[in-house]
Parts: structure tokens; C-alpha cells; sequence
């Protein structure tokens, strides 16, 4: 219990300069908001589940408001965190703004992996999983046609999922920040490679690897930045609502992290960031050669000029190996997670994707 109540703060610091008072209450407000302040509710948007397989959920989100478009939207995400940072808040939703403007919305949960599921390759999210959920939003929503938004590592997935499977009705394919071409993958790229970073080491010894592990990895990007600078913005701004309701938000996001199966992991690492071999079409899943030129569909591929992680040289260099007729890159004022969450994820990302797909959606 305090020795010092609140009124008795506020007179405290009246004897002190006004700067200095208002610091000393930005830094109690902080403390507050990290040590007593309740986690945020996420994940507004009605929904029900329509597909189950292992721990997986394909969901379908409810709304009163009648579809405008025929063809229906299915999301896919990274095995990597939780799948909500598309549905954070009311307001600061992605799925929200697209479910409101007429679209019959799908989202693929992934679910969180246990110790069980280290043998699970990326093979088997791609071969069995996308498939299976593409035809039950097919049959679902009666429609002859669907539309896929990868996001991050639910893009780079579902690019090869779409060269394998060419004969799937595929209208549109929308990939936010989704890397392809690892060449040059930055900082994150000189951690992992095989010259120092013993992949088969890793996964033979931990099975599944634990979420710290790659939220440590994406933080030593730019050290400095992501480890301290959440905390510092939020004393400097304890006093403004807004920027704490959005640092609570993203805080439970990060901290919500989930276990990465390890076969899978071992293919990531190697396959893409060592080995680069999606981009030179030397990637195999299940004996099966992929290859970029078989994606015919509309495709929308938005890259964001801060994004140390899927940077955008790594996501443009889709534009040059597909078939597409119709492709659209656009590189957006915004960061790896700001693209979908955030004042410039509402301005500029929804409506830019929610135009571009009621276009291509009739």
C-alpha cells in the first residue's frame, strides 16, 4: 500500500518546476501501465468456426451489413505469433474494415504448436492444410472463385502454394510484406547464416523453437530501438491515451508469441534465408519443383519502406518471376507490423487493399 496518495502526489510535485512534475507523473503512468493496468481485449470481430484440422481453425467472420463482392477473401498468416494482429481493436482492424465494406472474410489459424507437432514440415501446411482450407471457403461461401491475402511468412507460403496448385480458382492473391527473394536479407540475414547459425544443431536440440527465440532474433535487428524503445516512447507519451491504448495492444501481440515447429523451422532457415531457393526456382515440396511463372492470378504485393524484416527489395523481386497480368507493388509508408496496425495501417493500407480487391471481386 502507498504511504503517499494521489492528492498528496499532485502537491508534492506542484512544489517542484512544472517539467520536472510532469516527467515524474509521465513515469508513475508508465509504471502503472506495465505493472497494474489490465491486458486489452482483442479480436473484436464475430466469427465462427467453419473448418477444423489438428489445431487448426479456419474462421469465417460474421456481419449484419449485406456481401457486396462475389468472391471471398481467405487470410493466411505466418506460423510465427497469432494470427489476431489483423483483428487488434475496433478501429485498428484490417479484418473490421474489409468484413464492413461487403467482404466475406476467412482467416486460417494456424494454432499453437506443441512439443508433438516438432515433425511437421512446411510441406504439410502447403500441401494439406491451404488446400483443404481454400475449398471449404469455396464451398462455404458458394462461390467459384476466392481471393488469398498472405501476410509476412503467410504470403512467402502461400506464393508456393499457389505455383503448385495452378488449377485452384485463384482470383487474387494479396501478399503484405511477404520477403521472396533472401539475397540480401539485411541484419536478420548475417544472424542466420549457415556459417555461423547451426540450423540442424537448433532444431535436433530444442524440437520446437520457443517464441522467445525469435522474438530475441527479430529485436537484434535494431537492438536498441526495439528493446528499449517501446518503454522510452511510452514515458515520453504516458499522457496521451491513444498511444497507450495502441502500446498495450501491440505489447500483448508481441508477448503472445507461439511455438515454431522445428521441421518447419529447419525448411525456413535453410531453404529460404541460406539457401535462397524460392526465388531461383530451386525450392522442392514433396518432390514437387516450385515455380513462380505458374502464378497467373491478379496480384497486389505491398512492401513497407521501414520494414527491416521483409524488406522491399526482397518483396518487389516477386514482380519479376510471376505471370500475372495484372500486378500491382506498392511500397507503403509503413514498418513490418505498422502495415496492418496503426493511424497509416488505417489510412492508407485497408483502403488501398479494400479498392484494389472490390475492383477484381465482382
Amino acid at each position: 500500500m502507498s504511504l503517499v496518495g494521489e492528492k498528496d502526489w499532485d502537491t508534492l510535485l506542484d512544489l517542484f518546476p512544472e517539467e520536472y512534475g510532469k516527467q515524474v507523473k509521465r513515469v508513475m503512468k508508465a509504471t502503472q501501465v506495465l505493472t497494474v493496468d489490465p491486458q486489452p481485449e482483442v479480436a473484436p470481430t464475430p466469427k465462427e468456426v467453419v473448418w477444423t484440422k489438428n489445431k487448426t481453425k479456419l474462421y469465417r467472420y460474421i456481419s449484419e451489413k449485406p456481401k457486396k463482392h462475389r468472391i471471398p477473401l481467405l487470410m493466411i498468416y505466418a506460423l510465427i505469433n497469432k494470427p489476431y494482429v489483423l483483428d487488434l481493436t475496433r478501429g485498428g482492424s484490417l479484418i473490421e474494415y474489409l468484413v464492413n465494406n461487403g467482404f466475406d472474410v476467412y482467416l486460417l489459424d494456424w494454432g499453437t504448436p506443441g512439443y508433438e507437432d516438432r515433425n511437421m514440415k512446411l510441406d504439410d501446411f502447403i500441401m494439406d492444410y491451404i488446400p483443404r482450407a481454400v475449398k471449404k471457403v469455396l464451398k462455404t461461401s458458394k462461390a467459384d472463385e476466392v481471393s488469398i491475402l498472405g501476410y509476412c511468412m503467410g504470403g512467402t507460403m502461400t506464393s508456393v502454394f499457389a505455383s503448385l496448385f495452378p488449377e485452384l480458382p485463384i482470383r487474387n492473391l494479396v501478399f503484405m510484406t511477404s520477403p521472396f527473394d533472401f539475397a540480401d536479407s539485411g541484419a536478420y540475414g548475417e544472424m542466420l547464416n549457415e556459417k555461423y547459425f547451426n540450423i540442424d544443431k537448433v532444431v535436433d536440440t530444442l524440437g520446437v523453437i520457443p517464441p522467445e527465440m525469435i522474438d530475441y532474433g527479430n529485436k537484434l535487428i535494431k537492438p536498441m530501438g526495439n528493446f528499449y524503445g517501446p518503454f522510452v516512447s511510452l514515458v515520453d507519451r504516458a499522457d496521451n491515451e491513444r498511444f497507450i491504448k495502441n502500446f498495450k495492444l501491440l505489447q500483448k501481440w508481441l508477448n503472445d508469441g507461439i511455438p515454431f515447429p522445428g521441421e518447419s523451422y529447419r525448411q525456413w532457415i535453410r531453404d529460404f534465408y541460406q539457401q535462397n531457393k524460392l526465388i531461383k526456382g530451386e525450392l522442392v515440396v514433396r518432390g514437387r519443383k516450385v515455380d513462380l511463372k505458374n502464378i497467373t492470378a491478379n496480384v497486389l504485393n505491398l512492401a513497407g519502406q521501414s520494414d527491416l524484416i521483409a524488406q522491399p527489395h526482397m518483396v518487389e523481386a516477386l514482380m519479376d518471376v510471376i505471370s500475372s497480368e495484372d500486378k500491382q507493388y506498392k511500397n507503403l509508408p509503413v514498418g513490418h507490423t505498422s502495415i496492418t496496425f496503426g493511424s497509416q495501417a488505417s489510412k492508407i493500407t485497408y483502403p488501398t487493399i479494400g479498392d484494389w480487391l472490390a475492383e477484381r471481386s465482382s
